[in-house]
């Protein structure tokens, strides 16, 4: 390893970043993995100890999620039920020594087709805050995230927060996932869903995201607007066509064919939603 530097501010890291490319690094549960037995030769900068960038917290526009909030505060705070299929997706994060270092940023930044957290932030609207030279910066995570292990971000620049827009309308929320054993695997195809209804009953939001289906995990808008305006209790899953998944595009591994992804996700959309119908009445 040519160099190591720990930052305690986010100033500090942006100073050390604005010097030259580094490899930072925060829980590393990704990281680390990534290396197998090779030693790590990049200059790394340990943002772990920079405070201000951990937590949760009420904005004007909905929800903040700092950069090193870990899976572990995810699954402890107090949130709506509309994040409960993060909730869901963070208790999938690897065991519990991983959800207590492993960060909301790490995950979106580790750009993972099979990132549990990324489908559920997919499917809340989730925006990503970034810092650099040219100041603050926020996107939503289709225009970060660009492809396996292939980010937005530009030199000198680090993400410093998660963004979900906060929604008056009552609302719920799924997450499931398919792997070979229950837990502690890489998914073969999972799906997060969230529904909000407004006073009548009727559907007036829907995100669904589908990962590991793709280079990115992806939503699927023809769904979502055949969503909108249904009666919560007309059977949310009745409203899947076939062609909604054509935007997929699953590949065949030692997990799981093409064909198997496909079927797979199309189960998963239909009990996530029939879930989300029964969470609502």
């Amino acid at each position: 390893m040519a160099n190591y530097v720990r930052a305690h501010t986010v100033e500090e890291a942006l100073g050390q970043l604005s010097q030259g490319p580094w490899r930072i690094v925060a829980g590393g549960t990704d990281v680390y993995p990534a290396l197998v037995d090779r030693p790590l030769r990049e200059p790394v900068l340990d943002v772990s100890g920079v405070a201000a960038l951990r937590g949760i917290s009420r904005t004007d526009g909905g929800f903040r999620f700092g950069a090193l909030t870990t899976w572990s505060d995810v699954i402890r705070a107090d949130l709506p039920a509309w994040f409960d299929g993060l909730k869901l997706a963070a208790r999938e994060v690897g065991g519990v020594q991983i959800q207590n270092a492993g960060t909301v940023a790490g995950n979106i930044c580790n750009a993972s087709p099979a990132a549990d957290g990324t489908a559920a932030l997919l499917a809340l609207d989730a925006e990503v805050e970034v810092q650099g030279p040219r100041g603050v910066r926020r996107m939503p995570i289709p225009d970060f995230v660009l492809g396996p292990r292939q980010t937005a971000l530009a030199a000198g620049e680090m993400v410093t927060a998660v963004h979900v827009p906060g929604v008056a309308e009552r609302g719920v929320s799924d997450f499931l996932k398919l792997g070979a054993r229950h837990y502690l695997v890489i998914s073969i195809a999972m799906v997060s869903s969230v529904i909000h209804v407004d006073g009548g009953g009727r559907v007036s939001r829907a995100g669904v995201a589908v990962g590991a289906c793709s280079p990115v995990a992806l939503r699927l808008p023809a769904l979502e607007a055949r969503l909108v305006g249904r009666r919560a209790g007309d059977g949310l899953a009745g409203a899947l066509e076939a062609a909604d998944l054509d935007s997929l595009s699953p590949i065949s591994d030692v997990r799981g064919s093409a064909e198997y992804r496909r079927e797979a996700a199309v189960t998963l959309v239909r009990r996530t939603l029939g879930r989300c119908q029964g969470a609502l009445q």
